[in-house]
């Protein structure tokens, strides 16, 4: 019999050497006066991307996406789409459309005239325009709504108006800014996955700004992290979750416990590191180059926080500490339990039973443990 075979996996765009970038933004820098908002910016982003730009407030990322769309122009650096520099082109010359946070309808207008109004700017012919509204209200489900106004609609069908609007024009880049802020939770929910097939099946580069984690996490392909003009990480939402590449990305995406230590021993498999935060020896395998005696800090997720009652064996990654808090969320529980140094740290569980029917209560003495491989350590 023949040995059996694992058919090649396919590489995604980014991590194929082959593969040529369709957005290039090259070293792009932007002051205000003396305030630098994006300082020396480079990324590379590929066609059919879902791309989003992630970060708190002030941190450049609109101002990012507005050099892309031609509002500002950068003090340096370059933009490529598709091979051609368009740094100095105007806005309106750029294969570039804008989806904004307000929408921006035309409250006088039907949705069917809301649509068609870019391309009866750009004077197409009646039967296109026509073909183009109807196809993008067909792709989201709105044929019925076509005569209705702005104000007949409620968010997410005004949401999915504006972005057909930006659809049938059909650029190279969209760019998307908090599109989803204004909805409630379970709508902005709903709509990331439409927002996601729609993507899919239109093959258009997405380029997203937000400072919803779950929203980046949710619908991106690849995500940016930035923080002070800068980018932080770039990977996939699985990578810059489980591996953050540092403390402040660590701190950001999610929940962390962080302590903070100094390398005992460095090996080729694991590290050890003395904590007086975490009051126990910390056993690592997820480490880089940290030599002995460097400081450092060990990220570990809540959700891979264990917790009991009763002393696991060993000294390593376990230490110990009083409930403070229990924070019930319905799906989890969220256990904040302060350590003998006086820190507090998270352990997240499912609730698999009730909560009356739990072995931990508030102001139980408890022991908090997690597996070797859960331990990120980062270099400060």
């Amino acid at each position: 019999m023949p040995p059996l075979t694992q058919p090649m996996r396919k590489l995604e765009s980014w991590q194929d050497p082959q593969a040529k970038p369709y957005i290039q933004i090259e070293n792009i820098s932007k002051n205000y006066g003396s305030t630098q908002a994006v300082r020396g910016v480079s990324l590379s982003i590929y066609k059919g991307e879902l791309f989003s730009l992630l970060g708190g407030s002030g941190c450049g990322k609109t101002t990012l996406l507005r050099l892309l769309a031609g509002f500002e122009k950068p003090t340096s650096g370059r933009i490529l789409i598709d091979g051609e520099d368009i740094t100095n082109w105007p806005a309106y010359q750029r294969p570039v459309n804008m989806m904004f946070q307000s929408y921006a309808l035309f409250p006088h207008m039907t949705v069917y005239q809301n649509i068609a109004f870019g391309l009866k700017q750009e004077k197409l012919n009646k039967a296109e325009i026509h073909e183009r509204v109807q196809g993008g209200l067909e792709l989201v489900q709105m044929l019925s709504y076509a005569n209705r106004k702005p104000h007949q609609l409620s968010g997410g069908q005004r949401q999915r108006v504006a972005l057909v609007r930006s659809l049938v024009k059909q650029p190279k880049l969209l760019l998307l800014d908090e599109p989803l802020a204004a909805l409630d939770k379970k709508l902005r929910e709903q709509t990331q996955f439409e927002l996601v097939n729609i993507q899919e099946r239109v093959g258009i580069t997405f380029i997203l700004v937000t400072h919803d984690q779950e929203e980046a996490m949710t619908m991106s392909t690849r995500m940016a992290i930035m923080e002070e003009g800068k980018i932080r990480q770039i990977g996939v939402p699985h990578d810059v979750y489980e591996f953050p590449s540092s403390r402040y990305v660590a701190e950001f995406i999610g929940s962390n416990n962080i302590f903070e230590g100094i390398v005992t021993e460095d090996e080729p498999d694991h590290v050890l590191i003395e904590s007086k935060d975490a009051g126990c020896l910390l056993y690592a395998t997820q480490a880089g180059a940290v030599p002995i005696g460097s400081q450092v800090v060990v990220a570990i997720r809540p959700e891979k926080t264990m917790i009991s009652t009763t002393a696991p064996e060993g000294n390593r990654n376990c230490t110990k500490g009083v409930v403070r808090d229990i924070a019930y969320l319905g799906d989890m529980s969220i256990y904040y339990v302060q350590l003998e140094s006086g820190k507090v740290i998270q352990s997240a569980l499912p609730n698999l039973l009730r909560l009356s029917e739990r072995d931990v209560k508030w102001d139980d003495e408890v022991y908090l443990y997690w597996r070797a491989e859960n331990s990120v350590v980062l270099a400060t």
